[in-house]
């Protein structure tokens, strides 16, 4: 292990490649280019490849056809890039193509400030494609957090046949901070599950739980990549059926392996008689916020979720048991409260929608607070 002095995008590189990618593809877009120039040096010392394409849909999908080749594989964008990438992610989710997307959030709509940050996109990481899936979405909050969630984002994406989202955001990418660069005989790293070859010709899917095997090109499977709905062999088969069965699988796959997947954290939670709920950048604001509330002898705590979907509501419920009051600090309108508010029956949830375009000061945390209590 060492330790280094790195940006959260340099730690989600250096955590990608300890994860063992091999591949990342992508196109230049701020706040997310440093991350893709650094690979671009690193990745090959690695004996990966890093390529610029013409745009964002054509790198997602060379991470999907990558992936098809046996690559573990990655790209990162901004929520511009991230809407063009949507209908690759769809083509992802439906073939179970395990990979990794990075969206570093900035202020929009549109263009809107591409250097500032808000926390607008964490519905649109999960619900931007059409049908019926379920996604799994990470969200750090330091430099460290990029590092350790990049590692877990590809045991995931391998482990489940998924793609996988790491949300950061514009202030987060660029935080220098000390990272702790772990070995390889400190981490564990998962593989895909491959069928085993019975002839050159076998077609049919060993299915192992609700994740089959992954038959990858150019080993001999006779791997068949379908997007449209499809059996066991990949055939195209336009039914009731089939449809129920594909679909259910994809959302099931995920949402029965959510204990595993659910990774949140609370601070000073024991004695509670309030309940900060935040995530990524502005949870640290918030954890300052708790703290300075504490020395005037009000009981809060802070409940901060690494993985944002699946949402981990029985960690939630049962850190909010005893309090009165549960407040929701968001850099957004107010997205995630209601995911809270709608698990949290029963119990008092504000929101606190603090739309900054950094990340809004415990003081602005403190004040919206004392307003309520």
């Amino acid at each position: 292990m060492r330790t280094e002095f790195i940006t959260t995008n340099i730690a989600i590189a250096e955590g990608a490649i300890m994860a063992g990618m091999k591949f990342y593809a992508g196109y230049p877009i701020t706040p997310a280019s440093d991350l893709f120039e650094y690979l671009a040096e690193r990745l090959p010392q690695a004996g990966g490849l890093t390529v610029q394409f013409e745009d964002e849909i054509a790198s997602i999908n060379a991470v999907i056809g990558a992936s098809w080749a046996g690559a573990k594989s990655m790209t990162a964008t901004s929520g511009p890039g991230f809407s063009l990438m949507v209908e690759g992610l769809g083509f992802a989710i439906i073939t179970e193509t395990p990979l990794v997307v990075v969206d570093i959030m900035r202020a929009g709509p549109s263009t809107g400030v591409p250097t500032k940050a808000t926390q607008s996109d964490v519905y649109q990481v999960r619900f931007a494609p059409h049908g019926i899936y379920s996604i799994p979405v990470l969200i750090p909050w330091s430099a460290q957090e990029g590092f350790d969630l990049a590692i877990r984002a590809f045991n995931i994406a391998e482990a489940l046949r998924t793609p996988v989202i790491i949300l950061s955001d514009a202030v987060l990418a660029h935080a220098w901070e000390k990272v702790r660069i772990k070995d390889l005989t400190e981490i564990k790293v998962i593989d895909r599950e491959m069928p085993q070859l019975k002839n050159k010709n076998s077609w049919l899917n060993q299915k192992s739980d609700l994740v089959p095997p992954m038959k990858v090109f150019g080993r001999g499977y006779g791997a068949k990549v379908e997007s449209l709905i499809h059996d066991e062999r990949g055939w195209y088969i336009p039914n009731n059926e089939t449809y129920r069965k594909l679909v259910w699988r994809l959302v099931r796959k995920i949402e029965d392996k959510a204990r595993f997947l659910w990774d949140s954290v609370t601070y000073l939670t024991e004695d509670s008689d309030y309940l900060v709920y935040a995530y990524g950048s502005v949870a640290r604001p918030a954890y300052a916020a708790v703290k300075e509330l504490r020395k005037e002898s009000i009981r809060i705590g802070l409940f901060r979720p690494r993985t944002l979907w699946p949402f981990d509501y029985f960690n939630l419920k049962k850190a909010s048991m005893k309090v009165k009051k549960v407040f929701v600090v968001e850099n957004n309108e107010g997205k995630i409260f209601r995911e809270v508010q709608r698990h949290l029956r029963g119990k008092e949830v504000i929101p606190l929608p603090l739309i900054d375009l950094e990340v809004p000061p415990p003081e602005d945390i403190v004040d919206s607070i004392r307003e309520w209590l």
